[in-house]
């Protein structure tokens, strides 16, 4: 059964989902702590936090939010945005992250997301895969790298990297359904790879197409909150 993973984007404090990761689009939706006790009523298990904040400015800034929706509810959540040094590292951990999502550090410092794997494990770290046209988009997507997504994950998969987070950037907020056969190239090319797909669900069929494919695992946000899953049949679902 496909692994089902919420996911609440943060900006000044606020819940909020982008449209291609644009700031320009940002739509608000409440407080984070409000949308993490929703999903836990509604029986999941894991949350995807992401601090957009932190992705803008290169340093993590919503640790405290993080650390209110640990303290308040009991879901393994894994965090990303503005993980750039040791330090930051050790903040999401210490506010009660379990796993942490981290892209850019990868492209730009190889040795130390290398490091990182090593000291605190394969089952804490997610390498984050944020691609467009084939390539690596790092902070906060605003830059893109000249690093293909296949040499990329050949690279950390060889090291024993275990977690790989995917972004579809042209698909995220978009609601136009995620991008599958990408997905299913890279669990042919690293079957060990537990995968989490992201961007672009906007139905309950969406799920469904990608647990077909044999994708481990599926982040999804703003097709909950515009009213486009049916949360009775996610709830039985999950």
């Amino acid at each position: 059964m496909i692994q089902l993973i919420p996911a609440i984007d943060i900006i000044e404090g606020q819940c909020v989902r982008l449209s291609k990761g644009d700031y320009n689009t940002k739509k608000v939706y409440g407080k984070p702590i409000d949308m993490a006790l929703q999903y836990e009523d509604m029986g999941f298990q894991r949350l995807h936090v992401v601090d957009l904040d932190g992705a803008k400015s290169r340093h993590v800034v919503n640790d405290k939010v993080l650390s209110e929706i640990c303290q308040k509810t009991k879901l393994t959540v894994d965090f990303g945005g503005g993980v750039k040094t040791e330090d930051d590292l050790k903040r999401v951990f210490d506010a009660g992250a379990t796993l942490v999502t981290v892209g850019s550090i990868a492209i730009t410092h190889p040795d130390l997301y290398l490091l990182w794997l090593e000291r605190y494990g394969a089952d804490h770290m997610i390498l984050g895969a944020d691609v467009r046209n084939g390539k690596i988009s790092i902070n906060g997507w605003k830059e893109d790298s000249e690093v293909l997504l296949t040499d990329f994950l050949a690279q950390y998969m060889d090291a024993g990297n275990k977690y790989v987070l995917c972004t579809e950037i042209s698909r995220d907020g978009m609601l136009q359904g995620p991008a599958i056969e990408l997905y299913k190239s890279i669990m042919q090319a690293h079957p060990e790879c537990h995968l989490i797909a992201s961007g672009g669900v906007s139905c309950i069929e969406d799920i469904d197409a990608l647990e077909k494919a044999g994708i481990p695992a599926v982040v999804f946000g703003k097709a909950i909150y515009e009213g486009r899953i049916d949360l009775k049949q996610l709830i039985m679902k999950n």
